[in-house]
């Protein structure tokens, strides 16, 4: 047994409320090492005549990576308090594991247990349930749709009329979103991500001049109020894109600072290291990325810190928006989150508050700072089995389990998963034109567990490179656009509302791989009996797959086609890019 694989804490990811009564737990062990785990456990004052009542449980193994096995256990304490340890068995030998270590039998000591102390329901980590239904569409509001000419900025091109510059403008504003809502609606979705809108220099609108003004370009907020309520009416929840890192060179108290320099009263709003100040070829100020157009801002100062709050609530309170997404997120002190989070859902309790992180986000996910994060791991995997070609099936499987144990189910049930945005080539590009794996991408993406986004114009085929090549102007023009990669969206979008299964209501497991050469991907999402089967094909040759079991016995209709298999099947053949979705 290989002991120094084994791995648990009694927090996190590895032992976390569920629910007002229920825990998961989890156990980490090397990879076809155990062949059996058992939770034994107590509650630690519970004891009969001098000994201590104990209980066991058998826990499963949810699924794998290359490396480790993990195996979970729900369990309900009668008194919500639990001591408890693990008895792992590989075959030939048997040891118990605690918070103490190991031991070659199940010792009668709680002392020695892992302990979860009491499940009080406000340590239950819930982002709003909303969020779990939702499918996003990311909107970079330049180049989506001009819908006033009126409020064009100076030397604004005619729509599409040049490749997308760093500093060219089409004038792409809110209005030109309220004409479209209707194809939006059509599409399926039900939330919209807006990069940001307050008034900034640039077409990005990442450098902040004034966070209580909407960019004149885009409209005024007038004009956000029709929006936010023509989109309400409709189902659609609206998201903005707060940048609390950095501000824009041109922000006032910036101004004042390159002006007054250490007299300057805001001299303290940002992270000055000496005066004068220095902006090339490197800023002796910190910023976002050595860009000395976008200072970090000081969010440990009181005077900063209360007027991005006022921010955060104020676009809450006046215009009921439903979410934030927070950009470089991971950059700003976990203090100043925890004070946004309680000041927006003192206002608004179902807010949905998004981080930008591309890494490992477990410190900002533990129910006092964040709802959620961006899921770029999850689009690295994507990239890397269908684009880049550097996984197999069985590796792009491994992967994806390990990012599902990275964190809780209920957080796993609203991580922002994406395929591409405005930071990203598009996926088109990625996977050069061949539009066959863009829609199993798609067909993965809208079944997977987690709120998924579609970058503007992806469903439509849209191509381009790294920025600025990835925010080209919408193409409204429907002889230009792939109107069957459309409708294919439009069918996953439909089977996800009408189907909860292949949304977040399943406990999702994969089918993993043998063997590097199964050229498929497969995964169960199951809940009080129901079940639904994802089978895909990501490779160019014909491949077979074995139904499990509980499939082989009654009729299965593919989703994505609507016809019927016969029952008798007991394998499917899957075409080169061709998925099933099996009920």
């Amino acid at each position: 047994m290989f002991r120094e694989s084994i791995y648990h804490r009694p927090k996190d990811n590895y032992a976390y409320a569920c629910t007002n009564d229920r825990l998961h737990i989890r156990i980490r062990t090397k990879k076809n090492d155990i062949v059996q785990v058992k939770l034994v456990y107590g509650d630690p004052y519970e004891w009969i005549h001098e000994n201590w009542v104990q209980h066991e449980k058998d826990m499963f193994k949810r699924g794998s990576d290359d490396l480790f096995d993990y195996w979970q256990v729900e369990i309900s304490p009668p008194y919500r308090r639990i001591r408890y340890g693990f008895l792992l068995d590989d075959g030939t030998d048997r040891l118990f594991f605690g918070e103490k270590g190991f031991f070659d039998k199940i010792i009668d000591d709680p002392a020695s247990y892992f302990c979860f102390p009491f499940l009080n329901p406000a340590d239950v980590f819930r982002a709003p349930e909303w969020v779990k239904n939702t499918v996003w569409y990311q909107i970079f509001p330049e180049r989506f749709a001009n819908g006033n000419r009126d409020n064009d900025p100076e030397n604004t091109l005619p729509w599409g009329s040049q490749e997308p510059s760093p500093d060219n403008f089409f004038g792409g504003d809110l209005e030109g979103v309220i004409q479209k809502l209707n194809y939006l609606q059509e599409l399926g979705v039900n939330g919209i991500y807006f990069t940001p809108i307050f008034k900034a220099f640039s077409n990005h609108k990442y450098d902040t001049i004034d966070y209580m003004e909407i960019d004149p370009q885009f409209g005024d907020k007038d004009t956000l109020h029709r929006l936010i309520e023509a989109c309400h009416e409709r189902g659609i929840r609206v998201m903005l894109d707060a940048v609390f890192n950095h501000s824009g060179y041109y922000f006032q108290p910036f101004q004042d600072v390159l002006k007054n320099g250490e007299q300057s009263r805001y001299k303290d709003w940002f992270h000055i290291r000496e005066f004068p100040l220095r902006l090339q070829p490197k800023p002796n100020y910190d910023t976002f990325a050595f860009v000395h157009t976008m200072p970090k801002l000081n969010t440990e100062n009181p005077e900063v810190k209360e007027y991005l709050l006022e921010v955060g609530r104020y676009w809450v309170r006046e215009f009921d928006i439903d979410g934030w997404r927070l950009d470089v997120a991971n950059e700003v002190d976990h203090a100043f989150w925890r004070e946004f989070r309680k000041a927006v859902k003192s206002i608004k309790p179902e807010l949905y508050i998004l981080g930008e992180i591309w890494h490992d986000s477990m410190p900002w996910l533990r129910g006092d700072q964040f709802d959620a994060v961006m899921n770029y791991p999850f689009t690295t995997n994507i990239l890397n089995l269908y684009a880049r070609g550097n996984l197999t099936p069985k590796q792009f499987v491994e992967q994806m389990n390990t990012i599902l144990f990275m964190y809780p189910d209920q957080i796993n049930q609203v991580l922002f998963n994406l395929v591409g945005s405005h930071d990203t080539p598009r996926i088109l590009s990625e996977c050069n034109g061949d539009v066959r794996k863009v829609k199993q991408i798609f067909t993965f993406l809208l079944t997977f567990i987690g709120t998924p986004c579609i970058y503007y114009g992806d469903e439509i085929g849209m191509t381009g490179r790294e920025d600025p090549g990835c925010r080209k102007c919408m193409e409204w023009n429907r002889d230009q656009q792939n109107r069957d990669l459309f409708h294919h969206i439009q069918h996953l979008i439909a089977l996800r509302n009408n189907y909860p299964l292949l949304g977040n209501e399943g406990e999702l497991t994969f089918i993993q791989p043998a063997h590097d050469d199964e050229n498929w991907i497969a995964f169960v999402k199951k809940r009080e009996g129901d079940q639904a089967l994802v089978v895909l094909n990501p490779s160019d040759h014909v491949t077979d797959f074995q139904l499990p079991d509980e499939f082989c016995t009654s009729p299965l209709t593919n989703l994505i086609t609507g016809k019927q298999m016969r029952h008798h099947n007991t394998k499917i053949r899957l075409n080169p890019f061709e998925s099933f979705i099996l009920k």
